[in-house]
Formats: C-alpha cells, structure tokens, sequence
C-alpha cells in the first residue's frame, strides 16, 4: 500500500466519502484515508476505532487497507466483519468506542463504495466536520505508531436490543421480507425468526451484483417484486431494506407502495399519545401532511435538512422522539438508542399491525391527501451543481415567492410546494413537487421544470 497523493476531492461528500470503485476509491485511497483518519482522532485524544464493512464485493479490499493505515497511525482498530450500518452504529454504543468507519456506499449502485465516519462523540461526520477532514487529508503529515488489532461481533447484543423493544400483540402478522441481495440478506431471516412473524423472504441471498434489483426501497420501480409477492401469498405487509440496512420500504397490504412519510404519520399516532414529549423532526422532501398530524397530536415539529448525518445529529441535539425521512431513515427515540434501522422500523410496522384488527390500507385511510410526484433526479457534474440551484434561488426571490433554504431552495405556496436541492451522494439535482389538488401539482412542476430545461440537464 501507498499514500495516494492525487485523491479525487469530489469523494468527500456532505455526509460521506463517496465515489466509483476503483476509479475514485480504491485500496490505495483506503489506505491513505485510514493514515488520515488515525491521526486525526488520535489528535482528538482518541486510542481506538470500530470498523465495519457491507457486503459489497470491494468493500473486504477497502477494508483491509483502511484498516492498515489506521494501525500505522497507532490507534487500535476493533473489527466487527461484515455488519449493517445500523448494527456499527449500535457498536458504538456497545463497546463505548465512538470513533469510527463503515465502508460502505449505502444504496448506491454496485461499483459504488464509500466510508461513513465518526470521528468522536459528535456522530457521524457531515458538512463542516468533513471539509475540514478533507483539508487535512490533503495535507498529508500523519502520525506512526504500531494500532493493535481485534474482532469483535454485535450481532447477538443488537438482535438482544431489538427483542427487548417490540412487543407484539396477539394478532400474528403475515409478512414479506424483500433483502435486496444486500447486507440485510446476512441477518434479516435469523432476526425476524426471533419473533411470532408468518414471514418469508425474498432476495435473500448475499450477492454484491445486486441481481434482482438495485438495493433502494425509496424507488418505486425496485418494489415491483415484492408488490407482486404480497398479493400473492396474501400478506399484511412487505418490508424492503436498502443495499446496507439503515433504510425502510414499506408495500401495503393491496400491493400498493407506503411513502414512508405516511408511514412516518401512523408511527406518530402510535407514539404520541404515549410519550410526554411530543417532538416530532422531518425532512424538507416529506408532504405538508407530516406537519398538520403533527399539529393535530399536539406535537411541535421541525422541518429539517435531508441527510442522515444531519437528521440523525438533529433528533439528539434537538431532543425529538421520533423523525424521518422521505428516503426511509427513521428515527425512534422512545424505546430504542435513536439511530436508523431498516429492520427495526419493519419491526414496528410489524408491531403496530400485531396491536390492532385493521389493515395498512385500512389504518392509511383516513390520512390527509397531497398529491405529489416521485422524487426526480437529473444529472449535473459535482462542479455546477451548486450553481444551478443558486440560479433557481434567484429566480424563486425575482418572483417574490416564500422560500425556505434550509436545504436547496423549498418553494412554499399556500397550496403545495417546489424543492430542488443538490444530491449529496453523486451528481445529480434531485426534485420533487407537492399540491392539494392534482391540476395544481401539474402547474407547479411544469413551472420548475422549464426552469431547469434552460441547464440542458438530462433526467
């Protein structure tokens, strides 16, 4: 291994580092970034580290050389193998070690690869936290010293936290498991076989190639299977999980796919009338429904930047119970630690279910309507981006409408609104529209669109 001297800045990201494999990361990089990383917690006070890694095909090469130069700065690495990214986080907690690394590129395409790290007490590194790690990396004066290395495993104290925090009613609920070929595969079945659960699972098999369908429950079009299956065997519901765990997909019981937004609002219902604390936290791409069921359960709610890192470091600061967002990071806070979980949100749903006679058609029914469309990306280099929403910022204030710019720029109407904001994970403007009625949903994405159209960007 050598230090790389020519890392491609355009992998460290607003919530991570991120980028192609072996193009932008490889073990080179890997190498470097553990050199880097060691010394830099080790200037934090810091004598040892977690590592985790998905099951990606480059994720075992990247890790091994990462964990190298972490060895060589002196700092002590503790490995946890293969493991969701839920399960690292809950090491942190476990082991008391809050430095750390997971290599993984979450739900991205398979040749993607990335790390997610947490330098200390903070959390997981974002926007300022990284850009200065960046400098620093750059500057490339690391430390030596001879880290100790051991293996450790998290599997069975975190399957132990999650049984103590369902309790299922009497009602034995019928459900699909759609794993995605992802880490989840690993673990989801012996999780699930902890409970009184009819379920079956589909893709559950490791395989990196991912060949059944990309590993992202938040796109409608990788549900299709399991859409497909629930009706089939007749289930109550059908639970998806992203390429490394930490997200939720839910299909309801008519085949029919959950916005996790909705399922945010029946997870509010359950909890509120439980908890003293009423403090509700949801991202800029969640509908205006999340906020007025809020308001209605007597909750005070923020609206707040997409992100895990973000959102996740907001619901501590911010003292919330509970939080989500529309990509399928959810946040519980009144019974677990309050770090996202794909298999654990599913467990809730599970829970929910198991409480009451209804169905998820039937609970859904009465939640208020918005129409909105799906979250549309179009492809912008990483080096414009910024430019592109700052031109519609200006030309959302040249037409005198109420904006928030908390995260891109939200155009607020009194009957819908417009986001358009960066994607902070590749190269792209993501996009996406709300209103009360669908004519004026038509009206306010045609507006934003032609908008975007003069960028010549492709969708």
């Amino acid at each position: 291994m050598k230090i790389k001297e020519n890392l491609n800045p355009y992998i460290f990201r607003e919530y991570d580092l991120r980028g192609k494999y072996p193009h932008d990361i490889d073990e080179d990089t890997a190498y470097t970034i553990g050199k880097s990383f060691g010394t830099y917690i080790k200037l934090l006070g810091k004598e040892k580290c977690l590592i985790g890694q998905d099951n990606r095909h480059s994720s075992k090469g990247l890790t091994e050389s990462l964990v190298q130069g972490i060895l060589e700065t002196g700092i002590d690495v503790y490995d946890l193998g293969v493991v969701t990214t839920p399960m690292y986080y809950y090491a942190w907690e476990y082991f008391h070690i809050p430095s750390g690394i997971m290599v993984t590129a979450s739900h991205n395409p398979k040749d993607d690869n990335g790390f997610k790290m947490a330098f200390d007490e903070r959390g997981n590194a974002c926007g300022k936290m990284i850009e200065d790690f960046k400098k620093f990396t750059f500057d490339q004066k690391f430390s030596e010293g001879n880290g100790t290395y051991h293996t450790v495993q998290i599997k069975d104290a975190y399957f132990e936290l999650m049984k103590k925090s369902i309790q299922l009613g009497d009602r034995k609920v019928k459900a699909v498991l759609d794993c995605g070929n992802g880490t989840t595969s690993l673990f989801a079945k012996e999780l699930y076989n902890q409970f009184p659960i009819d379920f079956e699972v589909l893709f559950g098999e490791s395989d990196p190639d991912f060949p059944n369908h990309h590993p992202d429950p938040s796109v409608e079009t990788n549900l299709e299977a399991l859409k497909k299956r629930v009706l089939e065997v007749n289930a109550d519901v059908g639970l998806a999980f992203d390429g490394d765990g930490d997200r939720i997909g839910i299909v309801d019981n008519q085949g029919h796919m959950v916005p996790v937004d909705r399922f945010m609002i029946l997870m509010m219902r359950s909890i509120l009338p439980e908890v003293e604390k009423k403090r509700i936290l949801f991202d800029v791409k969640c509908s205006k429904a999340v906020e007025i069921e809020a308001k209605k359960l007597g909750a005070v709610s923020e609206m707040y930047r997409t992100g895990n890192s973000y959102m996740k470091a907001r619901m501590f600061t911010g003292d919330y119970i509970f939080g989500g967002e529309l990509s399928g990071h959810v946040w519980f806070r009144d019974k677990f630690p309050g770090f996202d979980s794909g298999m654990y949100a599913g467990l809730r749903m599970i829970e929910l279910l198991s409480q009451r006679d209804q169905s998820v058609s039937d609970l859904l029914e009465d939640l208020p309507v918005y129409y909105s469309t799906a979250e549309l990306k179009f492809t912008s280099p990483d080096d414009q981006k910024h430019q592109v929403i700052d031109k519609i910022k200006e030309y959302a204030l040249n037409k005198h409408y109420d904006i928030n710019d908390i995260d891109g720029v939200k155009v607020l109407f009194p009957d819908g609104w417009a986001l358009l904001r960066v994607s902070n994970t590749g190269p792209n403007i993501t996009v996406r529209f709300e209103a009360e009625t669908e004519e004026r949903l038509k009206e306010i994405e045609q507006e934003f669109l032609d908008v975007l159209q003069k960028y010549n960007l492709e969708q």
